[in-house]
């Protein structure tokens, strides 16, 4: 882990040493983001994508109010998944006609919030056309509508496949234009389409590939559409290295791709405005996850760093957010990395359960109670996506620095 540069020994999150942040928080176990990292990420994407391609931030990922705020001054657009973060990008300042919003279970008064917004609501099911008829013919206002195609592909090697297959999002590509019709009779606002095949992929063959395919299935299908195509989201996808052996993803190939769907759509497309959509990828690494060690262990020869920090904040780091076979993250003692891996520990937390593993058996400097234990790669699913009121511990503090 070499973004985050280090100072006599000690890691520097935002220009600040990791003891004195600790100090500046006020308690452990709390989690820090870098702003220089996340503007530095977006910048880089930038500078490699085509013109005309807009940049667009999964809030899901991290939806911690001050990122937020944040990332709605680098990005285009901001993509949520419930009224709550609609309510948080909203707050931010986000453009509402760049604010889109997808799920499979969106409730009606979501729904209403969404329309008296002017966000684009992407829509997943015949129920949310009945649903946003109703809404605007009270509102007086038409709902701004994407349909969310479940296509009949996969982004192979994917961490989460979203699409294709029978699957819980968007709809089945084969049903979509019975669908589009429903959409013109009912009256609303048809803007586009939102594909997104999978996440938390490192091969840049794949995602190229899959952003072909959806381009082209969007194209195909906007021959039934009761409007232009105004707006077309290609989903994400791009992962971070989370483990040995991994590398980052190579963006010049998704790059090159990019460039020909957008020489292509200026042509086939001429209205459309074309979307990536990331989370991981644009705040992932730019975070990490602190603890303080309480207590050291022997266990007929293993050695237990015990932190104050465990799965209830950071679930994925566990094991228990999607891992079949259980990994570690990039962990060290962030106050000690001058020092030799002299010792080999496992990390674990303060909850009575077997599955409170931060690190399992990992080379670590010679760490001591007091000591603070760092969790790299912890930028996004982190503290939202865990379960904080398991056994009534503490909360846990997000800043950005």
């Amino acid at each position: 882990m070499h973004q985050f540069p280090v100072l006599n020994g000690e890691l520097v999150i935002g220009g600040v040493p990791l003891s004195r942040l600790a100090a500046r928080v006020g308690q452990t176990p709390f989690y820090a983001y870098d702003r220089r990292l996340l503007a530095t990420r977006v910048a880089e994407l930038r500078s490699l994508l085509p013109d005309g391609v807009r940049l667009h931030y999964a809030m899901k990922a991290n939806p911690m109010p001050a990122l937020v705020c944040h990332m709605a001054r680098l990005v285009d657009g901001i993509d949520v998944a419930s009224a709550g973060e609609l309510k948080v990008a909203l707050d931010a300042g986000a453009n509402p006609e760049e604010i889109s919003f997808a799920g499979p279970g969106k409730g009606r008064g979501e729904l209403r919030q969404a329309v008296a917004a002017g966000i684009l609501i992407n829509i997943e099911s015949p129920r949310e056309i009945d649903e946003l008829a109703a809404i605007s013919a009270d509102a007086g206002l038409a709902a701004r509508v994407a349909v969310r195609v479940n296509p009949d592909f996969e982004l192979k090697s994917s961490g989460m496949k979203m699409g294709g297959g029978a699957r819980q999002f968007g709809v089945d590509a084969e049903q979509v234009p019975e669908l589009l019709a429903g959409i013109g009779r009912a009256g609303l606002a048809f803007e586009g389409f939102h594909l997104f095949a999978g996440s938390q992929n490192l091969r840049a063959e794949a995602i190229v590939e899959a952003q072909i395919k959806s381009y082209e299935l969007a194209l195909r299908l906007s021959s039934f559409a009761p409007a232009s195509v105004r707006f077309l989201n290609l989903g994400g996808g791009f992962g971070i290295p989370y483990f040995p052996g991994e590398r980052p993803l190579e963006l010049a190939p998704v790059a090159a791709g990019l460039a020909t769907i957008a020489e292509r759509a200026a042509h086939e497309l001429p209205a459309a405005r074309l979307v990536i959509e990331l989370g991981r990828y644009l705040v992932g690494e730019a975070g990490v996850y602190v603890s303080r060690i309480i207590d050291r262990k022997v266990s007929r020869g293993q050695v237990f760093l015990v932190a104050d920090g465990g799965l209830h904040h950071h679930l994925s780091a566990s094991g228990n957010f999607g891992q079949v076979i259980r990994k570690n993250y990039p962990v060290a003692i962030g106050n000690r990395l001058g020092a030799p891996t002299s010792i080999t520990a496992s990390v674990v937390g303060p909850l009575c359960t077997p599955l409170d593993l931060l690190a399992d058996r990992m080379p670590l400097a010679d760490a001591q109670p007091g000591d603070l234990v760092v969790i790299f790669q912890s930028g996004a699913y982190g503290l939202s996506a865990s379960p904080q009121a398991f056994l009534g511990h503490p909360t846990c503090l997000e800043v950005l620095v």
